[in-house]
């Protein structure tokens, strides 16, 4: 993986340009620590951080290769999983490959195929491509977004990069947040909008996405989405059917040139990845490394969403795959310690010490693996979580996962966020949503039910998740893949029935049946458990310390927009409530705010 970014400006750059570029490169050295490239000409100047992954003495970029008279030049972030096939396609059409590298299958992918090189791409990719004699720069984003893509246009220029703080290097554009923003910020963070960008003028790529930019302007289209048809197999040639699809995806992504491990929490989703790579390691006589999560004195009782731990199940997965496993525990001071370059790699307030923790987690496995492989995803695909079957979650006018939305904004001043109104905004966005998902006329009502909770899930929840697993192993360039984001994985299961996939009221029971054979008994019955969250009293002590220390400070933007009485409450340990997903409480609050200051002070934040 990598980091990209770039300027297009028709006949118009200048030393001054590329240098600009080249700074915006370097706030995202970390994403690419090998080796870094840069390019320019009379039109466009590109920059990019390399984290070697395949043939790491040959794929360097900016890479330009000919084909048939004509240069194309390219910075790419991602992986491709189809490698053997797009060679042999090449090979057919005369192409001659110099490297082992995918960033070569693919600039030569688009210079054979042009624009419908997308429907021969089988990975997770952002990648901008320089048609000189076209003179035009076609850019792309893989078909469920696990890779990033920004972009601006100040002063008429065309401006993109992986992350947003690059994009504010740039002298024309300004970190300024208008009501639309903010009310992200305080109802939805850390799921935003894909429609109306947080920053004035920065926008993303979405997932599915790819855009034309010449000197007469911008031309985007969709080039995947969520589409429903009838549904023909029966249950049994559907099992069948996610069994080879899911095992096709994992194996496919186990390929690498550097040291590769899987993270194992001993989860349903977790345990399906590493047992079908572990299973491929032995193939090659190798023994797979995995690696699970604990925090220090995490002490808790069961609930709802959170009925067991984690390390007796990951252990038991271990023993079963024959895996090198290592337990990694995160002490609580670190989590702590770490909101503020969380804040920092997320480019906004995030999650915490869900956020925090990941960080420190792939800080410690970076120092003996530089790639990894995640059970993300499979919950949005195959319907894990409580909005696919509780009905009443999705009939509220809101997104499912904010059980109380008012519970930040609350604390903030009304008169300075318009409360109220940002609710009723934001009710709107759900219902455009939901009016735009593409249903049968004969659906069920589960199954429309099933169809909205899906795009919901993987447009938006899932956005968030992939969003923090990229920047936060990329702040410490780790590669981490996730094999359920295959895109012919979303496409099938998106018309699956809704009672093959919840049979027997039994969550992601599809995926159960499918993999069983990969499963040892204990965790093919588990019911599920989200990523876990530290419930140490310490940890919580150490946030408020940390709140009141931020709000001390002369000119604090978080002091100033917050209200009095209800901090006050919330310091003093007013009542709990869990305000986004299955696991943001109290804690996790407090921590929120202290991520919201720091954001607001390090990007100089103008709310306007």
């Amino acid at each position: 993986m990598c980091s990209i970014c770039g300027l297009f400006a028709p006949r118009r750059i200048t030393p001054e340009s590329i240098a600009a570029v080249r700074r915006m490169g370097e706030t995202m050295r970390s994403r690419g620590p090998d080796r870094s490239g840069s390019y320019a000409d009379l039109t466009v100047a590109f920059h990019h951080n390399r984290l070697a992954v395949m043939d790491p003495a040959r794929g360097d970029q900016p890479m330009t290769v000919r084909y048939r008279r004509r240069a194309y030049t390219v910075v790419y972030n991602g992986e491709l999983y189809n490698g053997a096939e797009l060679r042999r396609e090449l090979a057919s059409r005369g192409v001659r490959l110099a490297t082992r590298c995918d960033t070569e299958l693919l600039v030569y992918a688009y210079a054979v195929w042009g624009e419908e090189c997308l429907s021969h791409l089988n990975g997770i990719y952002a990648f901008a491509v320089w048609d000189r004699a076209e003179e035009k720069l076609f850019c792309a984003r893989d078909p469920l977004g696990v890779k990033p893509f920004w972009y601006a246009t100040p002063g008429g220029d065309f401006c993109f990069a992986s992350e947003v703080k690059a994009l504010l290097c740039h002298p024309k554009i300004k970190p300024e947040i208008g009501r639309e923003g903010l009310w992200q910020l305080l109802f939805l963070t850390p799921v935003t909008l894909r429609s109306t960008p947080v920053f004035r003028g920065i926008h993303e790529l979405r997932p599915g996405e790819c855009m034309t930019v010449t000197e007469k302007g911008i031309e985007k289209r969709v080039f995947f989405r969520l589409s429903a048809a009838p549904f023909a197999e029966s249950r049994e040639e559907c099992i069948a059917h996610v069994r080879e699809l899911v095992t096709d995806a994992i194996v496919r992504q186990t390929e690498s040139d550097v040291p590769l491990a899987c993270f194992l929490s001993g989860g349903l989703d977790s345990t399906v990845v590493a047992g079908v790579a572990a299973a491929r390691f032995r193939e090659r006589g190798e023994t797979l490394s995995t690696y699970s999560f604990e925090y220090e004195d995490n002490e808790y009782a069961p609930t709802l969403f959170q009925p067991n731990r984690d390390d007796g199940y990951a252990l038991l997965a271990a023993k079963a795959f024959k895996t090198d496993h290592t337990v990694l525990v995160a002490p609580n001071g670190e989590v702590a310690d770490l909101l503020e370059a969380a804040t920092l790699a997320r480019d906004l307030p995030g999650q915490a010490d869900i956020d925090s923790s990941l960080l420190y987690f792939c800080r410690e496995v970076r120092r003996t693996h530089t790639v990894t492989l995640s059970g993300e995803c499979a919950d949005e695909i195959f319907g894990g979580y409580p909005w696919f079957y509780r009905p009443e979650m999705l009939s509220r006018d809101f997104f499912p996962w904010i059980h109380d939305p008012t519970a930040r904004i609350s604390l903030f001043r009304p008169e300075l966020v318009a409360p109220d109104e940002g609710l009723a905004y934001l009710s709107e966005k759900y219902r455009e949503i939901v009016s735009s998902v593409d249903l049968l006329e004969d659906d069920s009502d589960e199954m429309k039910r099933s169809r909205i909770a899906s795009v919901l899930s993987q447009s938006y929840f899932m956005q968030s998740l992939l969003e923090r697993k990229d920047r936060m192993s990329m702040a410490n360039g780790l590669e981490v893949r996730v094999p359920f984001s295959d895109s012919r994985i979303a496409a099938y299961l998106y018309n699956v029935p809704w009672e093959i996939k919840y049979e027997n009221g039994v969550e992601k029971s599809l995926l159960r049946e499918a993999m069983r054979e990969v499963l040892p008994d204990e965790i093919y019955r588990r019911k599920k458990s989200p990523y876990p969250k530290t419930h140490s009293p310490a940890y919580e002590r150490a946030v408020l310390k940390l709140l009141k220390r931020r709000l001390a400070r002369p000119g604090s933007v978080l002091s100033e927009m917050l209200d009095p009485a209800k901090l006050s409450s919330l310091v003093e340990g007013g009542e709990d409530v869990t305000w986004f997903g299955q696991l943001m409480a109290r804690p996790q609050l407090v921590a929120w705010l202290c991520q919201f200051d720091v954001f607001c002070e390090t990007y100089r934040v103008s709310f306007v």
